[in-house]
């Protein structure tokens, strides 16, 4: 599976309907977002199961905005509706496939109750 262009009308039913959803906020302009996406795209030909977002911050700036983006790119992660992860800059492809396994290890609806405990 190829990256899928996310807007502000897909964004929220894509990161609800989706185990997992990582998200690439980017810009043309951007020389770390062109180097990164190679990078993002032979992860997402390697994890079918995964969904692989992109938002172009210039087109989706309300979406940005949204997101709280200062910096791209910009990596977000959601797990069952939930950001787990967020981290701006170029990842390495062994960084991001340490974040995929992460994410994919990660038992969400048990750090929500830890969360919850907590409160």
């Amino acid at each position: 599976m190829t990256t899928t262009a996310l807007t502000s009308q897909t964004f929220a039913q894509t990161v609800d309907d989706n185990e997992i959803v990582l998200v690439d906020f980017w810009a043309d302009w951007c020389g770390p977002c062109r180097m990164f996406a190679p990078v993002y795209e032979r992860a997402a030909e390697q994890h079918p199961e995964i969904v692989f977002g992109k938002v172009d911050t210039e087109a989706e700036q309300e979406l940005a905005a949204w997101a709280q983006i200062t910096s791209i790119p910009t990596l977000m992660a959601f797990k069952k509706g939930h950001l787990v992860f967020a981290q701006p800059g170029a990842l390495p492809a062994a960084a991001l496939d340490q974040v995929i396994d992460a994410v994919t290890a990660l038992d969400v609806d048990a750090a929500l109750a830890a969360a919850k405990k907590e409160q």
